[in-house]
């Protein structure tokens, strides 16, 4: 937990708001692929990459 106040109190002292949203969706496409691994689905995924 440490590591997110500390990158919130970076984005609030930097005002690099714009960090947050990029940080996000990459996390977000990084779960994708991890969790579509062993799925039916993955080669229809890997197609929008």
């Amino acid at each position: 937990m440490g590591f997110f106040k500390e990158f919130w109190a970076f984005l609030k002292v930097r005002k690099k708001f714009w960090l947050l949203p990029v940080l996000v969706l990459m996390g977000l496409f990084g779960a994708l692929l991890v969790f579509s691994e062993g799925s039916v689905l993955a080669p229809f995924i890997y197609t929008l990459y």
